[in-house]
């Protein structure tokens, strides 16, 4: 009909919300007969995409280097060196010194609990000290085993003597300090005087980890060994979940329960030398491939229930119900019959 506009106006009936705004409005397609209408302000549209879309979490962190332990000694006598903070130590390295003997860390899981020498009953023990001396070049018994023989008290007095203390070949479990592996000192909290028997330093592991802090709630989307990523300083760098807490602590600030991740860096020399600095971590739940794509704001909630968009083509524009899947960052995943990529669509953001 000539003279006729199509227009949208306010109508009774069908009430639609755009999603991201306060307007609740009927929007009817009708042929007005009257006076023209004036010029449809223009509209912001966005295309719609077709890619990956990632169920995601964020959480806030701090690099160090993980959980501090705390490393007591045993040896009776005074304190005359002890190690600085940030030094790393491995097997055989001397921890610290005993009236100016050297107390060196062996690895193992197993506290020494009893003094170890020729004709001792069997047991673990005698392996993790076999496994020890065998570590550091003094073999000779074979493979490390639950018995002590000669050949093991020779293999004392090696390594005994290579520390210039009294060949006995006897061991005592305060001769050494124990750790599951390499270990770096991240407190000293003993003194040089005081005594060796007591609490010597704080130490870590050696990796740069970050502990993140994440909603006990949403615990679920913490998965050992999967992908993360960590922005620092305005880098994006990975890491891989090595642990995720069972136990829940009270956040003093919000009184949330929280439940802390441990995640190991894939490059940690990527991390620089910083240390105790804030990070954000951010999960990946779930992934959908290759799905429809739209801004948050593209949606329109419909009054009977539901949502749509409305497709602009070419300044005209039509409501199509959509089905929708993943939110993530502002964007929205829609499924309907007749939408494809490329498409406009009108958004508020």
């Amino acid at each position: 009909m000539s003279g006729k506009r199509a227009r949208w106006i306010i109508a009774a009936g069908a009430t639609v919300v755009v999603v991201g705004t306060t307007s609740a409005v009927v929007l009817t397609h009708v042929a007005s007969g009257g006076e023209p209408a004036a010029a449809a302000k223009p509209v912001a549209t966005a295309e719609v995409t077709k890619s990956d879309l990632k169920e995601e979490e964020n959480a806030t962190g701090k690099l160090g280097y993980g959980k501090e332990s705390t490393l007591s000694g045993r040896k009776n006598g005074t304190l005359t060196w002890l190690p600085a903070r940030g030094d790393v130590l491995g097997r055989g390295t001397t921890a610290y010194t005993v009236d100016a003997k050297p107390v060196p860390l062996f690895y193992g899981s197993l506290p020494f609990y009893r003094a170890l020498n020729d004709g001792v009953d069997k047991g673990p023990d005698v392996k993790e000290l076999e496994e020890n001396l065998k570590a550091l070049g003094y073999g000779g018994f074979g493979t490390p085993d639950e018995k002590f023989t000669s050949a093991t008290a020779s293999a004392l007095k090696r390594w005994q003597k290579s520390l210039g203390l009294e060949q006995t070949g006897s061991f005592d479990p305060a001769d050494v300090l124990l750790a599951s592996g390499e270990i770096r000192v991240s407190a000293v909290t003993g003194q040089l005087g005081g005594p060796g028997a007591g609490e010597v330093f704080k130490y870590t592991g050696t990796a740069r980890v970050v502990e993140a802090e994440l909603d006990a709630t949403k615990q679920s989307v913490a998965v050992k060994d999967a992908k993360v990523s960590v922005s620092l300083n305005g880098r994006t760098l990975t890491g891989t979940v090595t642990d995720v807490g069972n136990t829940a602590t009270e956040d003093k600030e919000n009184g949330k329960a929280k439940v802390t991740v441990q995640i190991r860096m894939d490059d940690p020399a990527a991390t620089g030398d910083v240390l105790d600095v804030p990070v954000s971590v951010r999960f990946t739940k779930q992934v959908h491939q290759d799905v429809l794509v739209v801004p948050v704001g593209a949606l329109v909630a419909l009054a009977e229930g539901g949502y749509a968009v409305e497709v602009d083509e070419q300044g005209k524009r039509r409501l199509v119900g959509v089905e929708t899947g993943l939110f993530s960052g502002g964007q929205v995943e829609i499924k309907a019959a007749g939408l494809h990529a490329g498409q406009k669509v009108v958004t508020t953001s």
